[in-house]
């Protein structure tokens, strides 16, 4: 499989080293250095683009690849206010799209944990659900689309929620999301349940990038000869 990468930091590097190792090509490599050469030509010579870059450039780098008619897989956060955009703009010219906001096998697990926990626990209110994110300095968005992931999904099912604050809660209907930001953590997702008896806690922690790298490559795979918008859980078959 011959792919695009769009954004060459160090996400794009981990990527490059999976998809080789797994025998892919890399046709194209997109970064701040070199995007006069994201043209609808260059992203035509892969099978799939993978954008990886920031929540300023993720919108355009997208759309590019849904008009060249290429597949893309993007794990950009901190865009999702035009994600409703891309998936029209997608639909309309039967492109396909693979969104997530973490690609980690371990964490879209967390994800189906959380939910199953969320559903226990909303039978018993009076425990107070919070989450923590900790994140190394040099990630540009906060809270995490991670965490962003995990309070939309108890907001789902806890209707004594009624929205998350990245900030301490204030109010009995906020979800706490409280962002920290210590090197070199490349990720930490805390879901805590407290009362005055006990804490309830699930914790997902990623050692490294390779487990998100190696997702990536897997949902390009997956999404490859495909029409329409997916998701890890496609993916993974969850």
């Amino acid at each position: 499989m011959k792919i695009a990468l769009l954004g060459y930091g160090k996400m794009g590097k981990a990527i490059e080293t999976v998809a080789v190792d797994r025998g892919h090509e890399i046709v194209l490599k997109i970064d701040i250095t070199n995007l006069a050469d994201c043209t609808k030509e260059n992203l035509q010579q892969a099978d799939v683009a993978i954008e990886f870059t920031g929540p300023h450039t993720a919108y355009d780098n997208i759309c590019s690849c849904i008009d060249a008619g290429v597949p893309v897989v993007s794990g950009s956060t901190g865009w999702l206010n035009d994600l409703k955009n891309v998936q029209d703009k997608c639909i309309q010219k039967n492109g396909a799209l693979l969104y997530a906001s973490n690609f980690s096998i371990g964490v879209n697990l967390f994800f189906e944990l959380n939910q199953h926990l969320a559903k226990l626990m909303s039978h018993y209110p009076f425990y107070d659900v919070s989450i923590e994110e900790i994140h190394h300095t040099e990630k540009k968005d906060a809270p995490s689309g991670t965490a962003i992931t995990l309070a939309e999904q108890i907001l789902q099912i806890n209707h004594h929620k009624k929205n998350w604050v990245n900030q301490p809660d204030t109010l009995p209907t906020e979800l706490a999301i409280i962002s920290k930001r210590i090197d070199p953590a490349p990720g930490t997702h805390t879901v805590k349940y407290s009362s005055v008896i006990d804490d309830i806690e699930i914790t997902h922690t990623a050692h490294n990038r390779t487990g998100f790298a190696t997702g990536a490559v897997l949902a390009a795979e997956f999404l490859q000869n495909k029409i329409g918008i997916f998701s890890m859980k496609e993916v993974l078959g969850l």
